[in-house]
């Protein structure tokens, strides 16, 4: 938990305070004397009676109260002295910046999970251990540098990693980049990066407090609590760009499902991500990229222009916007032949638009303003303008500057003469502004703001479902894959249209049966990968076939029975469901065949899902013309599909344990989408 004692304390204690500025006891306190903290500060340290400048305390037991303390003492010592801090001197908050807790071995996470048990006896919050502190306007509570000058409507940056925290800060300060505060949690013993979400969106006031949240996080505990506090704070008008490292696994994932096979927990992540709202980046270059663009007025629409001298970096630039979704649409017209006669001889404005190395600042305005104002299909701007070390470029970087101030649409600016032009840039800098190095990280990043959509808002479906029927069947069944008959009970009861089918166990089952419309499929029951072990038969078309396919589907290891099934036309699709530790259920779907197997081409969301969530998992499929028609080829019924992944999505809203579950094939069609072959897994306690 957060509270007022840790951001804007009356009072502080160092306990392990130095006048040794290489230790993290000595940096601290000159971090907090250099940034004129303006409550009480009070230093514990045994050995000395006054450490740079303060007197020291020898015990925590000498101290009256204090309302923070932030502790640089081995770990075998925190225990007690945060036991006296609470207990005895009214102390509310805590940062323990030593390590040698549950990271190091058991003996650290029991010394941990004590600290934890009596900083939560008196209502208090701990940061840490193992953490840099936190920095804010208040105080600066850390022990690491840069010291960034803060900016309230700078970037709020919270961080599991405090190594990470320092390097995003050194690489940020670079770039332009503003802070406001800095938060690093180190172990999350009881305050995590999810607790610090809760408190910046129930503190939130857009006039007040930075917009921008940036996330370096190397575990999720509460996956909830992040998805509910992000998804609220960018509905109130924040943008959150994150980074969650660790999602790879060693060793082989049981799974006894293409879902199961398919998901994993980076899966997850990013579809959590994707809910809430959240940029998902993957390296800390591009967080910082991210973080840039977000302090440029928002990307609305998919069209930009580029403007260059350039031609090279020009040519990279819209390859990136191209292959990342966005669009650099031709430029012609009157207004376009306007603009091309106010440039020198060679010039080309079809876009990208290039006005050679002989342009000029003032012909860099023009085009500006012609994008602005006169070309509606050009929704945003990139300028490239590096210098060869010719001549000087402060001109036109004093004219760009004025453009990001007063143009409606926003301009990304490309400053890539870090050497040439570093008095340009610099000062471009000091007046606010971010440059980006590199054109293709930026192209790369508008894309990935550009596919990240708000959080969806809650709706009710339209769809129902048989509650009391699915429990029925789950409360009756076993741990394991259920019975066809339990699968085509549950698809039934979830209103998931199923191919008609009937069991066989016995010839003479065979001889009972009503006569089949023939072409028929014929899969074995018992084995799990049925195709693996030569369990389908399709296009049987006689008794004949069938009784002699029977025979031999039923010497299969561990055949128990045979379904036979109409043959279904259509395209091949797939759904699934995996429950995937602590985040619920993922959805998965795509296409069926060739395209699951070989070029996984499949799409993901965290249950609970909206229409519009669903049919964006469609939509954004490689394959997804398949749905529109291909080559004479009618289409998929989009809506039938979608509505079957929103009746998957309640169904295991009802039956949570379902940890596995595969629709693959779904036959789809203009007019009907129906599942072929299911398997559903039943686990009541989590294997995770």
């Amino acid at each position: 938990m957060i509270n007022q004692s840790l951001i804007d304390p009356s009072s502080i204690v160092v306990v392990g305070g130095s006048g040794d500025i290489e230790k993290p006891g000595g940096k601290i306190l000159k971090n907090l004397l250099d940034g004129c903290f303006g409550g009480d500060l009070y230093v514990v340290n045994p050995k000395n009676e006054s450490v740079q400048g303060i007197a020291c305390l020898h015990s925590v037991a000498e101290l009256e109260t204090a309302e923070l303390a932030i502790i640089c003492v081995p770990a075998r010592y925190c225990p007690d002295i945060v036991g006296t801090l609470a207990g005895k001197k009214k102390t509310r908050a805590f940062i323990i910046l030593s390590a040698g807790f549950g990271e190091e071995g058991e003996q650290g996470r029991r010394w941990e999970q004590e600290i934890v048990e009596t900083v939560n006896s008196v209502n208090a919050c701990l940061l840490g251990p193992n953490c840099i502190g936190i920095l804010n306007s208040n105080y600066t509570g850390i022990f690491t540098s840069p010291v960034p000058q803060l900016d309230p409507m700078g970037c709020d940056l919270v961080s599991s990693s405090g190594a990470t925290a320092v390097f995003l800060l050194e690489a940020g300060i670079l770039l332009g980049l503003k802070f406001s505060g800095v938060y690093s949690v180190g172990n999350s013993a009881q305050t995590g990066i999810e607790e610090v979400l809760e408190y910046m969106d129930q503190t939130y006031d857009p006039e007040r407090d930075s917009s921008i949240k940036l996330l370096y996080l190397e575990s999720i505990a509460n996956p909830g609590k992040l998805l509910k506090h992000a998804s609220s704070l960018v509905r109130k008008g924040a943008r959150i760009a994150a980074i969650k490292a660790g999602n790879t696994e060693a060793g082989e994932r049981a799974a006894a499902s293409h879902t199961g096979a398919l998901a994993n927990p980076d899966m997850a992540v990013r579809a959590l991500f994707k809910k809430a709202g959240i940029v998902s980046c993957d390296s800390r270059e591009e967080l910082l990229s991210v973080a840039s663009a977000f302090n440029y007025k928002p990307l609305i629409g998919k069209n930009i222009a580029v403007i260059t001298h350039a031609g090279g970096p020009a040519v990279m630039l819209t390859d990136a916007l191209s292959n990342g979704g966005l669009n650099v649409p031709l430029i012609d017209g009157p207004n376009a032949e306007e603009l091309l006669s106010m440039l020198n001889p060679g010039s080309s404005v079809s876009n990208p638009i290039d006005f050679l190395a002989t342009g000029t600042a003032n012909q860099l305005g023009t085009i500006i303003d012609f994008c602005d104002r006169k070309f509606d299909q050009v929704d945003a701007m990139v300028v490239i303008f590096g210098s060869p070390g010719l001549f000087d470029v402060a001109d036109v970087y004093e004219v760009l500057s004025e453009k990001l101030e007063t143009c409606r649409k926003p301009i990304y600016p490309v400053l890539p003469s870090v050497i040439n032009a570093r008095e340009g840039i610099q000062a471009f800098l000091a007046k606010g502004h971010i440059n980006f190095p590199d054109e293709v990280a930026l192209g790369s990043t508008l894309a990935v703001i550009c596919k990240t959509a708000a959080p969806p808002e809650a709706s009710e479906t339209d769809y129902r479902v048989d509650q009391a029927r699915i429990r029925n069947i789950i409360d009756a069944s076993t741990d394991g894959f259920l019975s066809p008959a339990e699968v085509a009970g549950l698809l039934d009861a979830a209103g998931i249209p199923r191919a008609s089918e009937t069991t066989i166990t016995t010839p003479a089952d065979i001889e009972n049966m009503s006569p089949p419309g023939f072409p028929i499929a014929m899969k074995v029951v018992g084995p799990v990968h049925k195709t693996d072990v030569g369990g389908v038969m399709l296009n049987i078309n006689s008794m004949q076939e069938l009784k002699s396919g029977f025979e031999r589907l039923m010497q299969i290891d561990n055949a128990e029975a045979v379904l036979v099934q109409p043959m279904i036309d259509g395209v091949e699709l797939f759904a699934g469901v995996k429950r995937e530790s602590n985040f619920g259920h993922l959805i998965v779907c795509g296409l069926g065949g060739i395209f699951i197997e070989i070029l996984n081409d499949f799409s993901s969301g965290l249950a609970p899902l909206t229409k519009a969530e669903s049919l964006d998992m469609i939509r954004s499929l490689q394959g997804y013309k398949v749905f529109q028609g291909v080559r004479g080829r009618e289409g998929v019924n989009e809506e039938l599909f979608s509505e079957i992944i929103q009746r998957l999505s309640l169904l295991v809203e009802i039956a949570p344990e379902i940890v596995e579950m595969d629709m693959n094939p779904l036959m789809g069609e203009a007019n009907s989408v129906v599942a072929v072959d299911t398997r559903v897994r039943v686990l009541r306690q989590s294997e995770n």
